[in-house]
């Protein structure tokens, strides 16, 4: 016999128990529902030989067909299917991995350097130009052939979108002396904006590649066309050091009427001209050294006028990245805190190393000023390298005073170079 009150109990519970599990799965079929009609986040659809690599109808996985290359670099699709995999595993490599987060790390860092390091640069380390197989960007009056690059450009008028067909590239120069070969891939951007940052897969140990990449992007008027240029990079990755620029292609749109259809294009690969590159902002440091401690101390003070990196396009979450080499072996990095949407930030954070004098000639330090992102990677806004492998004369000059004033703290503004 069961007494009316636990009886009441235990009906009580099981009206409350059958309530919330009809709730759950109402909830549940309705979400999923929303989901099937609500309008896909992507900004453009990226094809590979007429495979859709980021159709608009994918989650945040990317469905790709596994892609094999012949010895001559020429992909080949295998035909067995799709798999899901990152966007790193496709061949879409970037040159940059993303911090461990925006917290930033103690201001004063004590170490003592050793003429032999015993740890070799990794793959995912930010790396110092020294480290390239290739020198700097040459003058522009070297007369060097980089090669030709072949794309075409269309415009789909009832989805307003714009159509970049990435299709190959000839006579690309030799950047890994090793293999007598190149890794070549390209970087494409859309400007003036920069809203727009695409790159193709990487294809190995070729100088004649084959992309056959289509890129389309969406919400693109026509009437806006004869204001954008397509910004063309081309490099060669490189596993441990930093991948090499081998040339650039600037193609204004205004020069190209895609209204009748497809316009195909053939363009000569010009040298990157780093003085003419759209400014990235600029950052101001100071760097002391005191002879007696055996001391430097680098001050991240603040920085201006940098891009929107951002989606919308509002804003920035910039933080500074700092990395210390000793010739090609990087021995120290920190970073500072993040400062939220701002484009104008003000750090003010000091950083302490411990360097003998002399090893002061081989010394590089390198600031990072990345764009912050909790949902997605951190994006590289610009680049500043002070000491033995400064690429700007700004930069030579900077480390010069230092080593000619000890104990006095010098403070420069620097533009930010993208590579």
């Amino acid at each position: 016999d069961v007494s009316p009150v636990v009886a009441g109990l235990i009906g009580a519970t099981v009206l409350v128990v059958s309530v919330s599990v009809t709730v759950f799965v109402w909830t549940c079929c309705h979400q999923q529902a929303e989901k099937k009609h609500k309008t896909p986040p992507y900004k453009f659809i990226h094809m590979l030989k007429g495979i859709s690599i980021y159709p608009e109808t994918l989650s945040n996985k990317k469905k790709i067909n596994r892609i094999r290359r012949d010895k001559n670099g020429t992909p080949k699709e295998t035909g067995r299917g799709n798999l899901l995999v990152d966007a790193a595993e496709s061949g879409l490599i970037g040159s940059e991995k993303a911090p461990d987060g925006p917290n930033a790390a103690p201001h004063v860092d004590q170490l003592p350097i050793k003429v032999d390091y015993g740890d070799e640069l990794s793959p995912d380390q930010s790396l110092t130009p020294g480290g390239s197989k290739t020198s700097s960007p040459s003058s522009p009056g070297d007369d060097v052939m980089l090669g030709e690059l072949t794309f075409s450009v269309d415009y789909n008028f009832p989805k307003k979108a714009l159509v970049v067909t990435i299709q190959e590239a000839h006579g690309l120069p030799v950047m890994d002396e090793h293999t007598q070969s190149s890794d070549p891939y390209i970087k494409m951007t859309i400007l003036p904006d920069k809203r727009h940052r695409v790159k193709t897969r990487v294809l190995r140990k070729t100088l004649d590649p084959v992309f056959d990449e289509t890129f389309t992007f969406y919400g693109i008027p026509y009437s806006q066309l004869q204001d954008l240029v397509l910004h063309f990079l081309v490099l060669s990755f490189d596993r441990f050091s930093r991948d090499d620029v081998i040339g650039e292609v600037m193609v204004p749109l205004a020069g190209v009427d895609p209204s009748t259809g497809k316009v195909q294009l053939t363009r000569e690969i010009l040298k990157r001209n780093i003085q003419k590159c759209i400014s990235r902002g600029e950052l101001q440091v100071s760097l002391s050294y005191q002879p007696v401690a055996q001391r430097m101390t680098v001050v991240v003070l603040k920085a201006r006028h940098l891009p929107k990196m951002d989606i919308t396009g509002l804003s920035a979450d910039p933080y500074v990245k700092v990395n210390v080499y000793y010739g090609r072996k990087r021995i120290a990095k920190k970073k500072t805190h993040v400062k939220k949407c701002t484009l104008n930030p003000v750090f003010n954070e000091s950083f302490i190393y411990d360097i003998p004098v002399d090893l002061l000639p081989d010394i590089s330090i390198e600031f990072l000023v990345i764009d912050f992102d909790r949902t997605t990677k951190n994006e590289v806004v610009g680049r500043l390298i002070l000491g033995a492998h400064s690429i700007t004369a700004g930069g030579v000059e900077h480390w010069r005073e230092v080593c000619e004033n000890p104990r006095k703290p010098v403070a420069k503004w620097h533009s930010l170079s993208e590579y």
